[in-house]
């Protein structure tokens, strides 16, 4: 699917306390994202120093919001995960 058919680009960021967190989170995504067939949605996730930003593209809101859900429910894990090692 071509940038240029977009109509709605959004950015989500998510910061980790330290690297190593951030790295293990977005090694834990990666199998996820690449699972998930997407026809409206582009999904693009890149590490910054301690964050992970996930670059979100989208032909129409309920996409868009689809797509907002799966990271949401990905940063539930997350915590859950982090509370587990705590």
């Amino acid at each position: 699917m071509e940038s240029n058919n977009f109509k709605i680009v959004s950015k989500i960021e998510i910061q980790f306390n330290n690297e190593e967190l951030r790295n293990i989170s977005y090694n834990s995504f990666i199998p996820e994202i690449s699972q998930v067939p997407r026809k409206r949605t582009s999904l693009i996730v890149e590490k910054d120093k301690k964050s992970l930003i996930f670059r979100l593209k989208a032909l129409d809101f309920t996409a868009l919001r689809a797509a907002i859900s799966d990271i949401v429910n990905f940063g539930k894990i997350i915590e859950k995960n982090l509370n587990l090692i705590k």
